[in-house]
């Protein structure tokens, strides 16, 4: 069973259609990653599966239960985590006391694990907090039940670099132990480190959905050379050559064709220097849905 099943998911607020017709699962055990600019509908589509907003058309089965009936949806929460991105806790109480009441509504067999690795200061009130002990809070309420399914929006939003790595970490590990991990994120490079498989939301409508890896690969690679003597090289004859640019003696470009034939080519001329990578995932989301897929998307607010 998938934990997450999306048919025709539609939905619309007025003249405004903020998800259209979306269609897309996630397999249980999976770290599935939903991209977009922000305003492009993945809080509305979070919103949705959770049950907080009725869909105009379409559905959604979270579980194995159908988002549109209630009280299935109920007890299939009981094993979600949820982590909204924007967490509105009472900035008059201590975190100590946020974590004893969520502990209260669902359990929180795993706190003392969660607190090794996430370290908000418990006995301060929420309203001293910084950005990032309130996200480690809402990181350790999220999982302390010990879920089987996390849906989170912008999870790392407000941690410092070295929280994020041990962020992404922790989710590598829970996803050997079976957690299922779907997460909103705009910020595209973090998702090559722990995504299984990513879907792109432009404007509403998913615009792409496949594998990390294949997404990388058909971004072909970023080719950086320096020729010797001033040699122009001839690549921007070449097929699968793209981008091509001269900054100083370097010439740098994304090479997508076949590379016996680029390296038969570099092999003719005298090469001080080259370095082949993988591009940027920004720049593989930027050439395959940035400009043919640009709309004039709704902004997403509170309640979009």
């Amino acid at each position: 069973m998938d934990a997450i099943e999306v048919t025709e998911l539609t939905k619309e607020y007025g003249s405004v259609r903020a998800v259209d017709s979306l269609s897309f699962t996630v397999s249980e055990g999976e770290i599935f990653g939903y991209l977009g600019p922000n305003g492009a509908g993945k809080t509305t589509t979070i919103r949705a599966l959770l049950g907080l907003l009725t869909p105009t058309s379409g559905t959604a089965r979270v579980l194995g239960a159908d988002v549109r009936e209630e009280a299935a949806l109920i007890e299939a929460k009981r094993h979600i985590g949820y982590l909204p991105a924007t967490l509105g806790f009472d900035e008059a109480v201590t975190g100590r006391r946020v974590l004893d009441y969520h502990a209260s509504l669902k359990g929180d067999y795993r706190r003392d694990e969660l607190l090794e690795t996430f370290t908000p200061p418990l006995d301060r009130p929420i309203r001293e907090y910084s950005t990032g002990n309130t996200r480690m809070l809402g990181i350790i309420q999220t999982f302390m039940h010990d879920p089987d399914l996390v849906i989170m929006d912008e999870p790392t939003a407000g941690l410092d670099p070295l929280k994020q790595e041990e962020f992404n970490e922790f989710i590598r590990a829970e996803r050997r132990r079976g957690t299922t991990i779907f997460f909103s994120s705009h910020v595209l490079s973090e998702v090559r480190r722990v995504c299984d498989r990513v879907g792109i939301l432009r404007a509403g409508r998913l615009v792409g959905l496949e594998e990390i890896g294949a997404l990388l690969d058909r971004g072909g690679k970023r080719v950086h050379v320096v020729p010797s003597d001033g040699d122009s090289l001839g690549v921007a004859d070449l097929d699968g050559a793209v981008d091509v640019t001269t900054v100083g003696e370097e010439i740098q470009f994304t090479y997508t064709g076949e590379y016996n034939t680029l390296l038969d080519e570099l092999a003719g001329h005298d090469v001080r220097d080259i370095e082949i990578s993988e591009p940027a995932l920004e720049d593989v989301f930027m050439h395959y849905y940035g400009t043919e897929h640009e709309t004039n998307p709704p902004t997403e607010t509170a309640d979009v």
